[in-house]
């Protein structure tokens, strides 16, 4: 089986209509999908098996003008099948070379108090400035 790690770029949305179960939380738009890749500062690394997208890493740039531009990872999915095979960290690690690339000198990501793996994942890096900040979050619907 042939993996690979790539950067989706705009016009690539084509490479997303074959994706594995669980990868995303809901099926992947083409419409969407290129929306989010022609727009500036949204980057997206997906984790191809023979063609199949069996992972995917979101991110956005936040830019503030108080401060330095912050990588805000906002997804990252695999499919059940390919967990725990070093999938997740590689394409965070292309991910936040992308953020380096952008000038970005922090990327923070955050994830469910319960989601084990994905705490693992995170905090098996050696870049944590200290141990996972409590975070309150509202949503609202528009």
């Amino acid at each position: 089986m042939k993996m690979e790690i790539r950067r989706l770029e705009a016009g690539d949305d084509a490479l997303v209509m074959k994706v594995a179960e669980d990868v995303f939380d809901a099926p992947a738009r083409p419409d969407r999908l290129a929306a989010y890749l022609n727009e500036p500062g949204h980057f997206m690394i997906v984790a191809l098996a023979d063609g199949v997208v069996v992972g995917q890493c979101a991110a956005v740039i936040h830019r503030h003008p108080d401060k330095v531009s912050e990588l805000y990872v906002d997804e990252v999915g695999v499919a059940p099948a390919f967990q725990r095979q070093g999938i997740a960290r590689k394409m965070l690690d292309a991910m936040f070379a992308i953020g380096r690339e952008h000038g970005c000198e922090e990327a923070w990501v955050g994830t469910e108090p319960g989601n084990i793996a994905a705490r693992a994942l995170y905090e098996a890096r050696k870049e944590p400035h200290g141990p996972a900040e409590e975070f309150v979050m509202y949503v609202y619907e528009l």
